[in-house]
């Protein structure tokens, strides 16, 4: 039997991430690719990631002639999780083409997990709910059998006589050494090296260590492994480490876990074995400010090769904090900052403005917070409703019909809030400015400490200080005129 894979991911159609060009491969779809091919099926790839459009399927499926066509989204990837439309209506042209070639359609996203009736409606044959590898096999092993017993399924939804059919949840996986490495033969791997380098002049390959995070932020979705945490060993980490290193020379890897080596000890086991294995690479990581507290584990963290951690900041209000359920405070922002900056890792801040009752003053203070610490690096979000959430659970009511976004950078506030949608497109052009003046400032700043200059890029960095205070001007002009 054959089954192709492929997912909705495609990058021009997120206008601000083709402009970046840092791709990702789809993690989840090759890890379940890998499970099938274990269990003796044929696997093929069609991946889009940078494909003209869902037309260029029509092509694989008149070669490969599957029986299941896959469409596997990466959910360990944020861009997906955020259920954009432009992959939705992607995702439904493949399905339907899929199933005019007389395929089985097998849909496994965030999305689909949200609007099942949408995809049952344009051709899907089930959509899978929760964690998917197992339940995609035992689908594959039915119709094998030719059978359409989809009610015996665990973990899906489906149509029958017209009426939308749930089965039972599937338990989620806790043993996740057992799971097959990922089937990166079946990406072009050079595809994305050579975009890497062209963008950013070094190429880094994404790898999970955990599914699942036990934190309950009342506005984060997690349709596909919940509030569980479930872990690899270090040991499968680091094999699965080296292998990619021996066969593909990355330079960088992504951490993509919600939350990295949150187990006690794991961090300190994982750096004892790079070390032990000669591993040299960079790497990112998503964490928490609680999770950042202890000198030893950043130092552990230092030791393998962390350059980078991602911390939800969120605010610098503790009011906004506190109303998200966050359950971490600012002084521990400030903390895990400083520690990491001592480490030599540069800490990062997940921003969201707009959450319910925000006001000017909370956003002075989240700005009050950024230049206090002084991140390497800010992303910028607005409160994005999503099912499955308290927060989206509060303001479903102002919703309308419009409720995902169109690609990663529309940031459109979707509910009634303390200002208007576009003040909120325009603050995220002013902090952006506010933060580069601040970072050249600091670079100016460390060049008149030291009497020197390191390079003629950080001379031209410096020269710029006029522009960046003009353009911090003039958006916070434009800012206060839609207060």
């Amino acid at each position: 039997m054959r089954v192709l894979f492929t997912h909705s991911y495609f990058l021009r159609y997120d206008p601000k991430q083709w402009r970046i060009m840092q791709p990702y491969a789809p993690l989840g779809t090759i890890y379940a690719a890998a499970l099938l091919r274990e269990h003796g099926y044929d696997v093929y790839l069609h991946d889009v990631m940078f494909a003209e459009g869902p037309e260029t399927l029509e092509q694989v499926l008149l070669s490969v002639k599957p029986d299941i066509l896959a469409i596997y989204d990466d959910g360990f990837n944020y861009l997906t999780k955020m259920c954009l439309t432009n992959m939705r209506e992607a995702a439904f042209r493949m399905s339907e083409m899929a199933s005019q070639y007389g395929c089985k359609v097998i849909v496994s996203s965030s999305d689909s997990t949200d609007h099942f009736d949408k995809y049952l409606d344009h051709s899907a044959n089930c959509i899978i709910i929760g964690e998917a590898e197992n339940t995609l096999l035992e689908i594959a092993h039915m119709l094998k059998a030719g059978k359409e017993d989809w009610a015996s399924v665990n973990g899906i939804v489906y149509k029958q006589d017209e009426h939308t059919v749930r089965t039972a949840a599937r338990p989620v996986k806790t043993d996740l050494d057992s799971l097959p490495f990922p089937a990166w033969d079946l990406v072009d791997v050079e595809k994305y090296r050579q975009a890497w380098l062209q963008s950013s002049g070094y190429f880094s390959m994404n790898m999970g260590t955990t599914r699942g995070c036990p934190y309950k932020c009342n506005w984060c979705a997690k349709p596909i492994y919940g509030n569980r945490y479930n872990a690899r060993s270090p040991e499968n980490v680091v094999k699965e480490l080296k292998q990619l290193y021996n066969k593909y020379h990355f330079d960088h890897i992504w951490f993509c876990d919600d939350i990295f080596g949150l187990k006690p000890g794991w961090v300190k086991r994982f750096a004892e074995l790079v070390k032990a294995e000669g591993l040299q690479f960079k790497f990112k990581i998503q964490s928490r400010a609680d999770l950042l507290l202890k000198d030893e584990q950043i130092q552990s963290l230092a030791d393998a090769g962390c350059d980078n951690v991602w911390m939800g900041a969120e605010s610098g209000s503790q009011k906004i904090l506190d109303a998200m359920d966050k359950g971490t405070t600012i002084e521990q922002i400030g903390e895990a900052t400083r520690l990491l900056k001592h480490h030599g890792i540069k800490p990062a801040f997940f921003l969201q403005f707009g959450y319910l009752d925000e006001k000017l003053e909370d956003i002075q203070l989240t700005l009050d917070m950024i230049k206090r610490f002084l991140p390497s690096d800010i992303g910028i979000s607005v409160s994005y409703p999503l099912p499955g959430t308290k927060f989206y659970d509060k303001v479903r009511a102002q919703l309308g019909n419009k409720t995902n976004w169109t690609d990663s950078d529309e940031l459109a506030l979707m509910f009634e809030n303390t200002y208007k949608p576009d003040f909120y497109k325009q603050l995220h052009r002013y902090v952006h400015a506010f933060y580069r003046t601040l970072i050249v400032k600091d670079m100016a700043q460390k060049v008149i400490v030291n009497k020197k200059i390191a390079g003629l890029k950080e001379l031209y960095t410096i020269a710029k200080l006029p522009y960046y205070l003009l353009k911090q001007q003039k958006e916070k002009r434009l800012l206060f005129k839609l207060v």
